[in-house]
Formats: C-alpha cells, sequence, structure tokens
C-alpha cells in the first residue's frame, strides 16, 4: 500500500486484492495462559520493515493510534525475509508482515508450531479509525484442517493492493488494465470472493472517471463483440458525435414540418386569392363575364395541382379545390349572385 496523500495527477483504478497485516511472533514470548494482543506484541523485539516500506508504514500508523513511540529502539528495520528468518531463529521476538496469504514468507511462519500468529481483537475499530483497513478472517482450522491451523478463530486487518495510475493516461489503456484485473484477480482466493476484484475500496485516491463507468456499467458492450482498437474507435466516434446529434436532431426533424409549412403558406395565399376574388365578383358581377370568371377559377386549381402542397397536404389541397368547386358552380348557376344579373 502507497500512501498519495501528497501526490498530484493520480488517479485510482480500484483495488485487486488484499494484502493482510500480519503480525507472528515467538510461542515463549509470553505465559500461554494470558491473552496476547497486539499492543503487547508491539513491545517486544519486532521487525517492521526497513525505513520507506509499505509495511513500516503501516505498523508505525498502527502504533501510533496505540499510543507507541515509532523511534523505540525494539522496532527493527530488516527486509521481510530477513525478519522471517531472524524470528525463526529465535533472534528476534516477532514481525509484521503485509503480504499475501499464499506467499512464501506466510507459508513458513503460519506452519512452524514455534511461531503464532497474533488475532486484531479491535478490527473493526482500526477499520473506522484508519478507513483504507478492511476487516478479514481465518476461521479455526482454516490454513489446515488436519492440523487444527490456527487452533482459534484469527481476526485481521488488512490493506488492499491498488492501480494507481497517472491521470493523464488514456481511457483505453485504463479500460485494458482493468478487463486484465478482471481476468486475473476476479477469481476466489483465500480472503476474497469471486468476482469481488476489482472494486474501489480504498478512497485515498480518486477513483478515475474511466474506472466509474466500468463499475457502474461493465465493459463497454462493443468489445464484447469486436476487436479492441475498432470498439475503442466507435466508443470515441459515439461520444464525440453525440453533441452534434443533440444539436441535429431537432433541426433533422424539423425539415418535414419545414416543408409541410411552406406547403400551407401556400395554399393559405391561394385561399386569399379565392376569398378575394368571391368579392370582386359579387360586388361587380357581369353575367357577360362567367366564363372569364370559371376560367380564373380553373387557373387556380391548375396552379394548386401542379404545386409541391398536392403532396404534403393532400386534405388542405381537396378542402381548396372543393371550396374552388363550390364558387364555380355557384357562378354557373348563378346561386349566389342571383338579382344581380342587370
Amino acid at each position: 500500500m502507497i500512501a498519495v496523500d501528497n501526490l498530484s495527477g493520480v488517479e485510482s483504478l480500484g483495488s485487486v486484492d488484499y494484502e493482510p497485516v500480519w503480525m507472528f511472533y515467538c510461542k515463549n514470548a509470553f505465559n500461554e495462559s494470558i491473552h496476547v494482543s497486539d499492543r503487547d506484541i508491539a513491545k517486544l523485539r519486532i521487525n517492521i520493515g526497513p525505513v520507506g516500506s509499505g509495511t513500516r508504514t503501516q505498523a508505525l500508523n498502527i502504533f501510533k493510534l496505540n499510543g507507541l513511540n515509532g523511534d523505540a529502539p525494539n522496532l527493527l528495520g530488516l527486509g521481510n525475509a530477513e525478519g522471517v528468518d531472524a524470528l525463526v531463529r529465535g533472534e528476534i521476538d516477532a514481525v509484521i508482515l503485509v503480504d499475501g496469504f499464499d506467499s512464501p514468507n506466510m507459508q513458513k511462519l503460519i506452519r512452524n508450531p514455534d511461531i503464532k500468529l497474533t488475532s486484531f481483537t479491535r478490527a473493526d475499530a482500526y477499520t473506522r479509525l484508519l478507513p483504507y483497513f478492511e476487516e478479514v478472517s481465518a476461521p479455526m482450522g482454516g490454513f489446515d484442517l488436519g492440523k487444527n491451523i490456527p487452533d482459534h478463530p484469527i481476526q485481521l486487518i488488512s490493506t488492499t493492493t491498488n492501480l494507481l495510475i497517472d491521470n493523464r493516461l488514456h481511457p483505453a489503456i485504463q479500460v485494458l488494465f482493468l478487463e486484465a484485473a478482471r481476468e486475473i484477480n476476479g477469481n476466489k482466493s483465500y480472503f476474497s470472493k469471486s468476482g469481488e476484484f476489482p472494486a474501489y475500496m480504498n478512497t485515498e485516491a480518486p477513483l478515475s472517471d474511466e474506472a466509474k463507468f466500468f463499475y457502474e456499467k461493465g465493459t463497454p458492450t462493443l468489445m464484447k463483440y469486436l476487436p479492441f482498437w475498432l470498439a475503442e474507435f466507435l466508443e470515441r466516434m459515439f461520444f464525440l458525435l453525440l453533441p452534434f446529434a443533440a444539436f441535429a436532431y431537432p433541426v433533422i426533424k424539423s425539415i418535414p414540418t419545414y416543408r409541410t409549412n411552406l406547403a400551407k403558406k401556400q395554399i393559405n395565399s391561394i385561399y386569399k386569392e379565392l376569398d378575394k376574388f368571391e368579392q370582386n365578383t359579387i360586388q361587380t358581377f357581369d353575367p357577360n363575364r362567367r366564363s372569364e370568371y370559371i376560367e380564373v377559377l380553373n387557373e387556380m386549381e391548375r396552379r394548386i395541382l401542379r404545386s409541391k402542397a398536392a403532396k404534403l397536404t393532400t386534405a388542405e389541397c381537396y378542402s381548396l379545390r372543393s371550396n374552388i368547386e363550390f364558387i364555380r358552380n355557384a357562378l354557373e348557376k348563378q346561386i349566389i349572385y342571383k338579382g344581380r344579373e342587370g
């Protein structure tokens, strides 16, 4: 686990595995009849890893919470492998490791009958005070049922292995990292369930936008069916063209409406012309000009039939032609203009 509080430009793709904090001690360091706590172990001659290591950082954080001095002379700075060997030889009393269950160092200590593993009975308190810690546990016999190792339930606190990236890393590469993490770390392990990782569990570094999308929506759909390069290209093009489509859609949608409105405007123009013709004819009707009047109406109808409005606004065209026909019949039969004839 790496502290990133003071780093800028760093984002997280999430956690990919548990790395518990293990605290081992020599069996003969305490009377077997007493309960041994992590505070007691911290006062022994204990190796907490070299300066600058993640193990030492976590050990000092734990000691600080317990009000213990991080500069005490009993705190040694050997490497993990050196510390484990020193503990096995009896040269030191205890060791703190931050490592996976399957690591050689862990297996070497777990199966040594002269070495004991401390249970963090206050694990819940640690996870509340240091939010990047998770609580994990091992049941009685969980390491070796035949030998009943451990001989009682063990509570542990665990950091998580995190994928940290430069926030300028291309989104497509981020997706590839997450896919690889799912493939490699998504299987069941001693402390994790199948499909538990990758997951955003450590809140020290902000989660990248691409990782947020990955955890919420899963693998981009196109990547399930197309080669990566093509799926990525289409995905990027979709998001690039989406704002344009949002702008263009109402414009495109309005094109048919626009043409229809023009056609209706043309129909209305002829309606006005027809109304003006009728009013003038009523006022100045001359029976000798009846054929002339009818020809004017015929020309109006021909204009309608030649226009685009006849195809776009069929109902309105038929209505207009019906009105023309009505006036034409009235002229021929002289219904409206009765009494006007000289």
